[in-house]
């Protein structure tokens, strides 16, 4: 029998770099940038440095950040917790949350991928293809974009600008229907 893939994306609970519990319901209201990350990719300083400054230029206007280390991609992530917390923190200087290290795909992948990759699949089937594939979602929950990974954050920009001024995604996708 499948497993029941949650109706919202704010009926998932997700563990923070910590081990602490986190509800997604506690980012309601706000856009989302969902990201798998990893420390020794290819595409690893490029996107933590624009993550950063999309970060810091739209955190106060309600976009939050979260990233999710991944080690199912050419073990590119393969730390633990804690030497993850150091590497980004230190090295990459990520202020956005930063969640436990999980799978994306698979029998074993995250509830939280499972919703999404239903919501919004990829252009060769659902599955997450690399490090650092996005998800926008909007202040409703609803899961608006997926982009590759190598679509620079910094290319994403203009959407989150869109987003963070609609009431709800909605109203954005009635305009554009």
């Amino acid at each position: 029998m499948a497993e029941e893939i949650p109706s919202s994306i704010y009926d998932i609970k997700v563990k923070d770099i910590n081990g602490n519990d986190t509800d997604l319901s506690s980012y309601s209201g706000k856009v989302l940038l969902i990201v798998n990350v990893a420390s020794q990719c290819g595409l690893t300083n490029s996107n933590y440095k624009e993550l950063n400054v999309v970060y810091e230029k739209y955190k106060d206007k309600g976009l939050e950040i979260l990233a999710f280390p991944c080690n199912q991609f050419a073990g590119q992530e393969p730390g633990n917790n804690e030497e993850i917390k150091e590497v980004v923190c230190t090295r990459f200087k990520a202020e956005f949350p930063i969640f436990d290290k999980i799978e994306v795909n698979g029998k074993n992948a995250a509830p939280l991928y499972k919703f999404l990759k239903a919501k919004k699949g990829g252009i060769f089937g659902d599955g997450i293809k690399w490090n650092f594939t996005k998800f926008l979602v909007g202040k409703d929950g609803t899961v608006l974009e997926r982009y590759a990974p190598t679509t620079s954050p910094l290319k994403i920009e203009k959407d989150i600008q869109k987003f963070l001024e609609a009431r709800t995604a909605n109203s954005i996708l009635a305009d554009v229907a």
